[in-house]
């Protein structure tokens, strides 16, 4: 069973330009290596053939796995998205009862998350955490070492 995804444009352009990247440059690449090996003779105990060959199956698979991906993904309309309530692509600004720390997390799609950028994913415990609260609301949220508790300040999209 296939399952859907959700992207922003911008995702969906980054997985879109990744997929074009491994059909145009790497799996001729692939190829090529596989003709190099095949060229230097017996194939029955050439070592670079056998790894050319499975390095190919690999990216096969990759692509395929992609291609899926791409298929099954859908772009979310931000516009239609409501504001009350933490959903995907909500900007939330929450405050840690236990260090009284204030932090900023968007919530995207698991392939679009970098922690670097304040984007999480919404499978991430924290995110699972946030969906569906509003504004005032106490996220309690099971982390290995134990529950955090949050304040929701703000919901936003940016």
């Amino acid at each position: 069973m296939s399952k859907v995804s959700y992207y922003t444009a911008e995702g969906l352009k980054k997985l879109r330009e990744e997929l074009n990247y491994l059909k145009d440059v790497e799996r001729p690449k692939a190829s090529q290596a596989i003709g190099e090996a095949r060229d230097k003779g017996d194939l029955s105990e050439n070592a670079e053939y056998d790894a050319a060959k499975e390095a190919q199956g690999l990216l096969e698979m990759k692509i395929s796995k992609m291609e899926e991906t791409l298929a099954n993904a859908r772009l979310i309309d931000e516009s239609q998205l409501d504001t009350s309530k933490v959903l995907v692509l909500s900007t939330v600004k929450l405050k840690n009862q236990t260090n009284g720390m204030e932090m900023k997390y968007t919530l995207v799609a698991e392939s679009e998350a970098d922690l670097k950028t304040g984007k999480i994913s919404v499978t991430s415990p924290i995110g699972k955490g946030l969906l569906g609260k509003s504004v005032g609301d106490v996220a309690e949220i099971t982390v290995p070492n134990g529950t955090l508790k949050f304040d929701i300040l703000e919901i936003t999209r940016d």
